[in-house]
């Protein structure tokens, strides 16, 4: 079955270029001229990844991209005219997984859409002792049965381990497993995504502690905690 990749971008004639390179591809594609239209289909009907331009006519891509994030942990890739390196790190910080400046070549776009894909697959998991189960299916991961309201970053975080409890990760492993452009964020960063996880856990259960620091090494986390 083709993976759906959903457009949202103003500009037909940039839009016509994408959907048929992504078509020739393989892929299907939903295109959306309007911010809220293409959340709209997200929530309708889901798609594999997110095109999503940075300038659009209802409001900017970045607010959408905080929406979007609420509720889904699916891969974006911003689209923008603009290449000053604070909005490229906005963009990352917000939860995109990449960033294209315009002009771009659609095989090149096409061709970070692939790895994204390749590389964002989530590996499944059993439940945990300790009450965590990763639904691969729906991208999310539950807790005593109830879904974790996770970022995509915190989702692909404790996915990461979740996928090899008691394996210690360091912060450059972690990077290079979740974020899709560790050169753009720092280190410290892993850790605040681990407080920031740590803390939805335990307001979840304030008995759930599974994730384990190993100062000088990195993180684990533990089925036994």
């Amino acid at each position: 079955m083709s993976k759906r990749i959903l457009l949202i971008e103003d500009e037909a004639a940039i839009a016509d270029t994408i959907v048929y390179a992504l078509q020739r591809e393989g892929y299907q594609v939903s295109w959306h001229g309007l911010g809220r239209d293409g959340l709209a289909a997200l929530d309708a009907d889901g798609a594999a990844l997110v095109v999503l331009d940075v300038g659009l006519p209802d409001g900017s891509g970045f607010d959408l991209c905080r929406e979007l994030r609420q509720r889904h942990a699916t891969p974006v890739i911003f689209l923008t005219a603009r290449g000053d390196e604070i909005d490229r790190v906005v963009g990352l910080e917000l939860g995109a997984d990449d960033y294209v400046v315009k002009p771009f070549s659609p095989r090149e776009l096409v061709a970070r859409i692939k790895a994204i894909l390749r590389r964002g697959a989530p590996v499944a998991t059993a439940p945990a002792s300790g009450g965590l189960q990763h639904d691969v299916g729906r991208a999310r991961i539950c807790l005593h049965g109830q879904p974790l309201e996770l970022t995509r970053y915190e989702y692909r975080l404790l996915a990461q381990l979740m996928a090899q409890p008691e394996r210690v990760f360091s912060r450059s492993q972690l990077m290079d497993a979740v974020w899709q452009d560790p050169a753009a964020s720092f280190e410290r960063t892993v850790d605040a995504h681990i407080k920031s996880l740590r803390a939805k856990l335990r307001e979840a259960d304030p008995a759930c502690d599974p994730i384990r620091t190993h100062r000088g090494l990195g993180y684990s986390l533990s089925w036994t905690a």
